[in-house]
């Protein structure tokens, strides 16, 4: 494998949002046009059961989701796109690396440490309503980037940490039954972080703060309106710094766009001026997108297809480094115990030097084959060292060893010395 692989995913939890774009789609399209990339991009609808009981939630988000990446550019035909629970090898994965993950590492988790402090807070019990599957979120996450052995993942900040796990646990399993993983790295926008939602805090639909991917032009300029500032009137300086304002548009302006909302804020813009800059400069870029999701909103038919063609791309290398990995830990078909043991026979099965005192106090070897019929014996030699140093030169020299020591050897011409030499000659390539 030699191109750079670039993978990510996003959970069908919900309507794709701003920070969703930014975040993970826009760079995760753009990486998938560089030359000599080979990109992987999934609906993780696996991770979405941990979080959301409601199937027709569920399939909706997956729709829309998948038209908003289609929407965004991402060509299926360059790239790997596919549905994360049409890949069976995913689900095996996960519990070959759950069998490797240390628990330890699973509780220093954020989203798990996050939910453990929530209900502590609250006086009750600490793994109140938590379940295993939010508990081992980083174990399949961590599946879905090795499956593929991604070299970059591109993710918010946030998730840094479970690009660390993925890390840690291919990092273990290769340790243990051989180099098998890439070890990933997370991709990063230096300059968007988290991106801010209506109320200043992190963009997520856990905090009902997002501004939905492809809201009408109208409702979009709504929703910018409402967020959230602070009191300064018209012509008073404001701070970029920590404003939600100020954070969004630079998400989407250029360096010198950006530069010049800076100034503005510093000369006392208004804020109503400020939402307008920045509710046109988002609809610049996701204006020509919106037709394009809409008509595959219409067609859902069209996106399993494409869905189902991804899979079966994706498939071609899940299964063989699936049975690969199946192999490397010990789940094998039980007929090749027979051929191993068969191999080791062959292997083991070679002409062998034993060397032996005998009862005068003198040091002999002899030669015998894989059936243990005598080929040679040597005389008597005062030390084991001397023994050892006529073997060594047998076992290196050969038929010329054989001539320099004839008058130490008994029995060659017994068995005649060409079957002598081709024994020697058995055991130096066994050595080579």
């Amino acid at each position: 494998m030699t191109s750079l692989r670039v993978l990510t995913g996003i959970t069908t939890s919900g309507t794709p949002h701003l920070g969703n774009y930014v975040g993970a789609i826009r760079p995760a399209v753009r990486a998938s046009l560089v030359p000599g990339s080979e990109s992987f991009y999934f609906l993780a609808d696996y991770h979405a059961l941990i979080k959301i009981d409601e199937p027709a939630r569920i399939q909706q988000s997956t729709l829309e989701i998948a038209a908003t990446w289609l929407a965004a550019g991402l060509d299926p035909e360059r790239v790997t796109f596919y549905r994360q629970s049409d890949i069976p090898e995913i689900p095996e994965l996960t519990w070959l690396l759950t069998c490797v993950t240390a628990k330890g590492m699973l509780n220093r988790a954020h989203a798990y440490k996050a939910s453990v402090d929530k209900n502590t807070a609250a006086d009750v019990d600490p793994d109140a309503d938590i379940s295993a599957g939010l508990f081992m979120y980083p174990v399949l996450m961590a599946a879905d980037i090795l499956m593929f052995n991604a070299h970059k993942v591109p993710v918010g900040r946030d998730q840094i940490q479970h690009i660390e796990m993925a890390r840690d646990i291919g990092q273990r399993f290769n340790h243990l039954y051989g180099e098998h993983f890439v070890l990933p790295e997370a991709a990063i926008e230096e300059s968007v972080a988290t991106l801010p939602g209506l109320d200043g805090r992190k963009m997520s639909k856990s905090y009902d703060n997002t501004i939905p991917l492809f809201a009408p032009r109208e409702q979009l300029r709504k929703l910018i309106a409402g967020i959230v500032t602070d009191s300064r009137a018209p012509g008073e300086p404001k701070d970029t710094e920590g404003s939600a304002l100020f954070q969004l548009y630079q998400a989407f302006a250029t360096a010198e766009e950006t530069e010049a909302l800076r100034a503005a804020y510093a000369k006392g813009i208004a804020w109503g001026d400020a939402k307008q800059m920045l509710f046109e400069r988002v609809d610049q870029e996701i204006a020509p997108m919106r037709a394009t999701y809409q008509a595959l909103i219409d067609n859902p038919g069209k996106i399993e297809d494409i869905l189902l063609a991804g899979a079966t791309k994706a498939r071609k290398l899940a299964t063989p480094f699936t049975a690969d990995l199946r192999r490397a830990v010990g789940l094998r078909d039980l007929r090749s115990q027979a051929k191993n043991k068969a191999a080791k026979v062959a292997k083991t099965a070679l002409p062998s030097f034993k060397q032996y005192r005998e009862a005068d106090g003198r040091f002999r070897f002899k030669l015998v084959d894989a059936q243990g019929r005598l080929l040679l014996q040597s005389a008597g030699f005062a030390s084991p060292k001397d023994a050892g140093q006529a073997i060594a030169q047998l076992q290196r020299d050969g038929a010329a060893a054989l001539l320099a020591l004839q008058p130490q050897l008994e029995n060659v011409e017994a068995v005649g010395p060409d079957e002598v030499i081709a024994a020697l000659e058995q055991l130096a390539a066994a050595s080579a």
